[in-house]
């Protein structure tokens, strides 16, 4: 969001609803909100079909109560985890002061980890003392996983202080009966949200003064005291001839608003105002501007004022009456008529509203419209500014989605399929992520620059366990301006590169400047992980001292920033427990690392922090470590090249009599013995994918030779095997 009107817009998502004007003060259902907030329950839970009342009940009871107010109306898009936090964060930050801007840079810095994003929330929460109601509108809406893990996490979590309040049509996937069992849920049920009599009549408003107290209890029970079947009701019963007749034939099932729109509710509005209705059924929420824009007509502000005013199932969205929703039951049936009615003119309908919202800096709207319209160029044009916002706010889901609508369009773009390319590689699916770099290339006209490729390019070799070919790409990165002339992703990626090749001077050199990068860029994650490779740096270097301090300070920024609980700061918390002389915080160290590091880190760094852990827990005796380097010895088996967490394990497990290996306990320093030229040329195509049968037909000699310079290779190198070759050449600058 650019703009002023972004960000209004953006606001009416975090304020309760307004009250309707025939609003009906529910004391029964006050109380059991009131009993739940007051005794402390850690959830509030309003559990009930479409059209129950649910929202405008939460709206009315939370005006009345001394607690700030956190308020979140759910959408769709919201299950971005990203996206959702976001929001969520940000509800809580009006409401009250707190450190939010550490919080969003934890949900950025994480792509909305649920494990990092509600550690940092329940930390900021428990030192504020003042009571806090946060509630979510429509949470139904919200179906991701990671959502759902991170909820209940803060349910469970808060302080005692802070209640959860959650309105929804079905029931959250929480464990419900566990709460119930603690005492610790208060619930509204469907059941208890039926309107009696008495409370309908008030619903009903002046139209109840033409029914009696039976007929009145026979349209309840009729409606079976469903809100919205008595509010569409009440419209009719204004214009009923024979309110008797009337009550008599109306029926209070889902059904009804189908025939009451086609039957009473449209045949009671002018044409031009049936136009209106159908036309601005295609957005979310309304503006006068908005519905002018749309309907191509004018004074759309006033019709938006005098329709709320006799009808509520048009519902404001903010104290300036400038934003409004159609109620979602009202909303689907009049896109069902506008779609029966005139379904040539519905791309064009959604052209306007996109060209309305790009207008106003809001491309995310303009991207949904363009999508729904059927216009995928279009949409991809929009993404080229829009994409790399989302990226940058970790929203990737959301970006994911675009992306799949886009279809084979996303194909032929050059910055959709970067685009695709991080989606891919943010969530570890990185030989995807590699065919999109590799569309790229092939759709990429004369002259494109693919400077902004090279960080993923790093990124997804690195992930893979490839360094020789992250490290060719980092050096080409130095031979040129870039660093200095494009984002701190890029330094860190090169500096990545250096550290897992063991390249000491010119690792700290690119991981400096990606620090500095990084701070200026507000950039959390990338300056944590510059700290992060320095501290592997260190201590790849041999100097635990060093490694000690850059991986504590690695480990007390990540906290700064909200991000101790992010899985790229494992390295570093493995490192503090290797290098340190307290075995209780070893210990302690040793078990975070293992936990973050397993949740989501590439197999270089898990091979790493296992290999690093393992070496802490048998230096203290404790027999949890050996596993540890067996699994890293799996794990780095898996990696073409795994640069200095292979050579880091090879010699561990030698140190601890565990395996066979080359190698003392530090950097190879002087060759056994000087390599041939023969052998020199075969050693520079180790690295390179190619067997051993390959590189004997490349260099003209028998497959039998190639093997008889391999052995001496490994011999003269003091190694037991060709990535041990590879990584002992580059610490002698053979490679």
């Amino acid at each position: 969001m650019t703009s002023t009107w972004g960000m209004s817009l953006a606001a009416t998502k975090l304020r309760p609803p307004l009250p309707p004007g025939q609003l009906v003060r529910r004391s029964r259902l006050d109380d059991i909100l009131d009993a739940g907030v007051e005794g402390q329950a850690r959830l509030v839970l309003v559990s009930a079909p479409a059209g129950s009342g649910k929202s405008t009940l939460l709206a009315s009871w939370l005006a009345g109560r001394p607690e700030a107010v956190a308020w979140l109306q759910a959408e769709e898009s919201d299950s971005d985890p990203a996206r959702f936090w976001s929001y969520l964060v940000e509800a809580i930050g009006q409401a009250r002061p707190f450190a939010a801007g550490d919080v969003k840079s934890a949900v950025v810095g994480s792509n909305g980890d649920d494990l990092v994003v509600v550690s940092a929330l329940v930390n900021e929460l428990a030192d504020a003392a003042e009571p806090l109601v946060v509630a979510i509108d429509d949470y139904h809406l919200i179906d991701n996983g990671s959502v759902q893990r991170g909820m209940e996490r803060l349910i469970d979590l808060c302080p005692r202080q802070v209640t959860i309040v959650l309105s929804t049509r079905i029931d959250p996937p929480f464990r419900l009966g566990r709460l119930r069992v603690r005492g610790q849920i208060a619930e509204i049920r469907g059941a208890d949200l039926r309107f009696d009599a008495d409370e309908a009549s008030g619903l009903l408003g002046s139209a109840v003064r033409s029914l009696d107290r039976a007929r009145l209890d026979q349209l309840c029970g009729r409606t079976e005291g469903w809100a919205a079947g008595l509010v569409l009701a009440g419209l009719s019963l204004e214009r009923a001839a024979d309110p008797g007749e009337f009550v008599e034939a109306f029926r209070g099932d889902d059904q009804l608003v189908v025939e009451y729109l086609r039957d009473e509710f449209f045949a009671a509005v002018d044409a031009d105002d049936r136009r209106r209705l159908l036309e601005t059924s295609i957005l979310e929420q309304l503006s006068g501007a908005l519905v002018d824009s749309v309907t191509g007509a004018t004074g759309g502000a006033k019709w938006l004022l005098d329709t709320a005013g006799t009808n509520q199932l048009l519902i404001g969205l903010d104290r300036t009456r400038t934003w409004f929703r159609y109620h979602h039951l009202l909303r689907d049936l009049l896109r069902l008529e506008a779609h029966q009615t005139f379904p040539e003119r519905i791309p064009g309908l959604h052209a306007r509203a996109a060209e309305w919202y790009e207008s106003q800096g809001d491309h995310g709207q303009a991207i949904v419209h363009r999508l729904a319209g059927g216009e995928a160029r279009q949409a991809a044009r929009l993404l080229l500014v829009h994409g790399p916002r989302l990226l940058a706010g970790g929203q990737t889901e959301t970006l994911r989605g675009f992306l799949d609508q886009l279809g084979d369009v996303a194909k032929t773009v050059t910055w959709c399929a970067l685009l695709y390319g991080w989606c891919e590689y943010v969530g570890g699916r990185y030989s995807r992520a590699q065919e999109w770099l590799d569309t790229l290339v092939e759709v990429a006209p004369e002259g494109f620059d693919h400077t902004p490729a090279i960080s993923l390019r790093m990124n997804i070799s690195l992930a893979r366990g490839d360094v020789t070919t992250a490290l060719g790409t980092a050096r080409q990165v130095t031979a040129t301006e870039h660093l200095m002339s494009h984002s701190c992703d890029l330094a860190t990626a090169t500096g990545a590169a250096y550290a897992w090749a063991g390249q000491a001077g010119e690792a700290r050199q690119a991981l400096r400047f990606a620090a500095e990068k990084a701070a200026a860029e507000r950039f959390p994650t990338a300056h944590v992980l510059s700290l992060v490779y320095q501290a592997i740096v260190e201590f790849d270097d041999g100097s635990p001292a060093s490694a000690q301090t850059a991986a504590s300070t690695a480990v007390d920024t990540a906290q700064n920033f909200g991000l101790a609980a992010y899985h790229g700061v494992a390295p570093a918390y493995a490192i503090r427990a290797r290098t340190g002389g307290d075995p209780v915080r070893a210990h302690a160290d040793a078990s975070q690392a293992l936990s973050l590091a397993r949740r989501a880190s590439t197999d270089l760094a898990l091979g790493f922090v296992l290999t690093a852990c393992g070496d802490t827990l048998i230096g203290l005796g404790d027999t949890a470590g050996a596993p540890l380097l067996a699994e890293a010895r799996s794990v780095l088996a898996r990696c073409p090249d795994p640069g200095v967490a292979g050579r880091y394990l090879a010699r561990t497990e030698s140190r601890h009599g565990l395996a066979e290996a080359g190698g003392g306990s530090g950097r190879a320093a002087v060759l056994i013995e000087q390599l041939t030229d023969r052998e020199l040329a075969v050693l520079r195509y180790l690295p390179a994918s190619m067997s051993q049968r390959d590189i004997a037909s490349e260099l003209y000699v028998s497959l039998n030779t190639v093997k008889t310079h391999c052995r001496s290779i490994y011999r003269k190198l003091g190694v037991g095997d060709r990535k041990a070759a590879i990584q002992a050449a580059r610490d002698l600058h053979l490679l």
